[in-house]
């Protein structure tokens, strides 16, 4: 017997990140606070208790469909977690930039481990998944739970925080991808060891950006990557002109984003945007919004 689902795995944006120092195990301590969005990748799972093995089909040529896919991992995670003996096979469609700070591929493992679950009963629970998830990369486990969220630690420690209201997001990629150790080196010659990231709560209560609004959202990656791709802050500053409530990096790039209280306003500043970037347009997904349209 063969069980099928198709779902949706959504991008995150965020809505402010603080990189706070190196820690003594090579990571780096953050705060962020992560907003899921309705740009998604699509996820079709089948398990089969007569098949065997792991097999994943992707739709982007750039991307490879062995072991070292993250989806493909996440299942092998979970197979081994479960002790499922079956076959489970993987189909995924990119419709993410990836490299862009969006998440994709955290949100497609994350994903993964949900599909599984509910083919097979949800028998681990979320403490087990949540484990499962940060094993796998430190933005995973927020795709567990979806909305805006705090993240703490290295990312991977996470707290549902109050849902603003919807707004309508404005998603700039402008085709190339910020390498992530490169943007994480140059904010190790800024920053110092201190006392600062014992001084922090894990629960991230003395954040050093605000939590209750929209913004303004302060990523520290903006040093490092706007003054090596002055494109960006000057995208950056067009959308905030063109009135975005909020607008910035999300992660270490190179997607920007801004948010916008109307559809109007968004499709206005959408035409600011250089012609040969990639423009995206996504509503901000609320925990309840994210946990309805998971699934098709």
């Amino acid at each position: 017997m063969i069980k099928t689902i198709k779902a949706r795995a959504f991008a995150k944006v965020n809505l402010g990140l603080k990189v706070l120092g190196k820690r003594p195990d090579g990571y780096h301590e953050v705060r962020t606070v992560y907003q899921t969005v309705g740009l998604a990748d699509i996820l079709q799972v089948s398990i089969s208790s007569r098949d065997r093995g792991t097999r994943l089909e992707c739709d982007h040529q750039g991307l490879s469909s062995g072991r070292e896919n993250l989806v493909h991992r996440a299942a092998e995670v979970w197979r081994q977690a479960s002790g499922f003996k079956g076959g489970i096979r993987l189909r995924l469609e990119k419709r993410i930039p990836m490299g862009a700070g969006l998440g994709g591929g955290s949100s497609d493992a994350a994903v993964t481990l949900l599909m599984l679950e509910h083919l097979t009963g949800n028998h681990l629970g979320f403490a087990e998944l949540a484990r499962m998830a940060a094993q796998l990369g430190s933005d995973v486990p927020l795709f567990l739970i979806g909305g805006r969220v705090l993240g703490c630690g290295r990312g991977e420690e996470v707290y549902p925080l109050t849902d603003l209201p919807a707004r309508s997001c404005l998603i700039a990629f402008p085709g190339f991808s910020v390498p992530t150790a490169e943007a994480y080196a140059a904010l190790d010659s800024l920053l110092t060891q201190s006392d600062e990231i014992r001084k922090i709560t894990s629960l991230g209560k003395r954040s050093p950006f605000p939590l209750e609004n929209w913004g303004p959202a302060e990523n520290d990656f903006e040093k490092f990557v706007f003054a090596r791709w002055p494109e960006l802050a000057k995208v950056k500053g067009q959308l905030i002109r063109a009135g975005a409530e909020t607008a910035s990096l999300t992660g270490s790039g190179s997607a920007l984003f801004a948010v916008f209280e109307s559809a109007q306003q968004l499709s206005r500043a959408a035409g600011r945007i250089p012609a040969n970037w990639k423009v995206f347009k996504a509503p901000t997904l609320s925990r309840s919004a994210y946990r309805r349209r998971l699934y098709i």
